[in-house]
């Protein structure tokens, strides 16, 4: 029976494999729909499966009342090249900027490392005569006659949109506004990118390739938008579409579509976001996210109740399961986003011998078509997930509350024949060792977002999520030394949850170069009108003065330093006294993050000025537990098999449901539910919290 009275707000979340819907009702009450992405057109997923979530709970489509949406278009049109068509014009002298990059590789040692090819090529990058110097003088005048030829060149090339993107634009846009009015008379509705309009900070090889990204996804990202919001439409859905950003915020659809760039990162950013809220309200201000789907595992680190943000990300190089401060493989994208690190060890991930006759995970994967082996639909390459069933964690009979049956026995002897036999191993010591490397391979990303920023990680609790983070979060724990595992609700479709968290934000930027102990009065007029600009976006969203919030950071580094790091300043005047806490504050991040500081007489540089500006909604968007609807009501499963390593071999394991754990549980136990299986393994005890959150212990 659906509990769905009122009106509703609704999640949806698109992974690799699957495409989750949430439906929230005014009463706190959710229901939930796992389907597969129609990974040819994401849009026909989230139309068929909302059609039918609105029919098995009985919702009128004229009681959503507001939809938020976390999509992987910008990143899969980077991924695959397949974005659009593009022009850029620069300055003369600067054509090939996004060829030449910076000096950051992946691979240090690894000379036959190639760059990914520039997303524009070289004969759509034309040069135009003009020049303005790093104060915004305009010491060369732009030459329009020429500017005309080039755009010309453009058109007839057939582009589908231009970026403009001039020397020291950010300090004058004079020039690149004038360049988009030819552009605009010669083509009429054709995209226009203005880098002073998209990222208006110093750096040239940044501002480009973020303006350049934006140019290319843009008309990829409006269709698609385009596309669902008339699918919504076609189906009486009138609510509102509203987009995570990767940055953890919400925008409205008109501008995802015009900066699509700020939408790249967007599934993974809601976890993140559901999982501070859960944690905050557990008292558990230091915790580890941790979600891992069917293609890659993704962390990220919330200290003191607030995510990290990087400042700057890159996409489309493949999957670095090494250091993060060894960057460079991808599309650079100077936009503020949750500080995440992804390894592509997900259940989809293929386990395969290299040539040393070493066994490998990853970084492949079947994805949903054609699946693991045990899918019994096409794939014939054993996966994490056919290890997994192999050890008999997963119910064949249940995934997905028994919608999805596996084929066990078959992905048994595919391991049996590709792995185990090959490599002279039993059958559940080698789909065991698949499991441990998959563990090894995933605390790297771990150790990104902590050991790397000079965190430890066993002072945070391990926050698991996603399809297949529950069934190794323990393992995680154990390797790591985290002594506590969440394990929220509806795991398997928390990414959706998370929607649900999100506030609408707006980021707002500017280079202010300069000595931070010479900034007298200056420092707080620029940053009014940072914050003017942000609040009238939020004006434009439908959100009064009361319902607004501001924050103001700071990128800051020692004079001479190549690389900043952005920390919060205060509300208030900026005094010399709030000056001084303000270097202050960036010593001691300085210092939990490298390990040391300069001394108090060393100079520090204000590089760049940020405004986050937040609307706030009238009540809290969740409630205080969250109550998950059962899709159907199953048996009460049998005791079952599983392998739990060489220590403790093959255990009859008990398989209950999480209400099961209002007392608490040692393992080894199995919890199945809608969507994901939680393995307690021996050493570790299970329990509810009063939030119906799962806590996972060790002894």
């Amino acid at each position: 029976m659906s509990s769905t009275a009122g009106t509703v707000r609704i999640g949806i979340d698109i992974g690799g494999t699957f495409t989750d819907i949430v439906v929230m009702s005014t009463d706190g009450h959710f229901n939930t729909k796992k389907i597969s992405s129609s990974v040819d057109n994401y849009a026909r997923a989230i139309a068929e499966g909302l059609q039918e979530a609105l029919v098995e709970h009985a919702i009128p489509a004229s009681a959503i009342t507001e939809l938020r949406h976390g999509t992987t278009v910008g990143s899969n049109a980077i991924l695959e090249q397949k974005g659009a068509r593009i022009g850029l014009i620069g300055t003369q002298g600067f054509r090939d900027i996004l060829q030449i990059r910076n000096l950051r590789l992946p691979r240090l040692y690894d000379l036959a490392w190639d760059k990914p090819p520039p997303l524009v090529e070289r004969y759509l990058r034309r040069t135009v005569n003009e020049r303005i110097d790093t104060h915004g003088r305009i010491v060369r005048p732009l030459d329009v006659e020429q500017v005309g030829r080039e755009v010309d060149v453009l058109l007839a090339d057939g582009v589908e949109a231009i970026a403009v993107c001039l020397l020291n634009a950010f300090a004058n846009p004079a020039h690149e506004r004038a360049i988009r009015d030819l552009v605009t008379a010669r083509a009429p509705g054709l995209p226009c990118c203005l880098s002073s309009d998209v990222l208006p900070e110093i750096g040239e090889y940044e501002r480009t390739s973020t303006t350049v990204v934006n140019t290319y996804v843009l008309p990829v990202v409006a269709r698609y938008l385009a596309t669902l919001q008339a699918d919504l439409a076609a189906a009486g859905i009138a609510a509102p579409l509203r987009l995570m950003q990767s940055n953890g915020g919400l925008t409205t659809a008109d501008d995802a579509a015009r900066l699509p760039m700020n939408i790249v990162e967007s599934g993974p950013a809601a976890g993140v976001v559901g999982a501070r809220a859960v944690a905050v309200r557990l008292g558990l201000p230091d915790i580890i996210s941790f979600d891992m789907g069917g293609t890659t595992a993704k962390a990220s680190l919330i200290e003191g109740g607030n995510f990290s943000r990087s400042p700057e990300y890159q996409v489309g190089g493949g999957v670095i399961m090494g250091s993060r401060l060894l960057t460079g493989a991808g599309y650079l994208l100077k936009v503020p986003a949750i500080d995440l690190a992804e390894v592509g060890a997900g259940g989809g991930s293929i386990v395969w011998i290299d040539a040393g006759g070493s066994l490998q995970i990853g970084p492949h994967s079947a994805a949903s078509n054609p699946g693991p082996i045990c899918y019994d639909i096409g794939g014939d390459r054993p996966t994490v997930t056919d290890a997994v069933v192999t050890l008999g964690y997963i119910n064949p009979d249940y995934l997905v509350n028994g919608r999805l049956r596996l084929n066990a026995a078959k992905a048994r002897a595919a391991f049996e024949e590709k792995i185990a036999g090959p490599l002279g191993l039993s059958l559940e010591r080698a789909a065991h060792g698949a499991f441990e490397i998959a563990v090894a391979r995933m605390m790297r990303a771990i150790k990104a977002v902590s050991t790397e920023r000079g965190r430890d990680p066993r002072r945070f609790g391990l926050f698991a999520f996603g399809g297949n983070g529950p069934v190794f979060g323990a393992a995680m724990a154990s390797a790591l030394g985290v002594r506590r595992v969440v394990i929220p609700p509806s795991p398997g479709l928390f990414s959706a949850f998370g929607l649900l968290y999100a506030d609408v934000e707006h980021h707002r930027s500017r280079s202010f170069r300069h000595p931070l102990q010479e900034t007298g009065g200056v420092l707080d007029g620029a940053w009014d009108g940072i914050a003017a600009e942000a609040a009238a976006m939020l004006a434009a969203d439908g959100f009064p003065p009361e319902r607004r919030q501001t924050e103001r950071w700071a990128a800051l580094r020692y004079q001479g330093q190549a690389f900043e790091l952005t920390i919060p300043v205060p509300a208030g005047p900026l005094d010399a006294a709030a000056i001084a806490a303000l270097g202050e504050e960036f010593g001691a991040e300085h210092e939990r993050t490298y390990g040391h500081r300069a001394g108090p007489g060393e100079p520090i540089e204000i590089i760049t000025l940020r405004v986050i500006a937040r609307g706030v909604g009238e009540a809290s968007s969740v409630p205080e537990r969250i109550t998950v609807a059962d899709p159907d009501s199953v048996e009460r499963p049998a005791p079952r098999e599983a392998y739990f390593g060489a220590r403790y071999g093959w255990h009859t394991t008990p398989v209950i449901h999480r209400p099961d754990l209002r007392v608490v549980r040692p393992g080894p136990c199995i919890v199945e539910e809608y969507g994901s299986t939680c393995v307690v393994p021996p050493g570790f005890t299970a329990s509810l919290d009063d939030f119906g959150n799962i806590i996972l212990k060790q002894d």
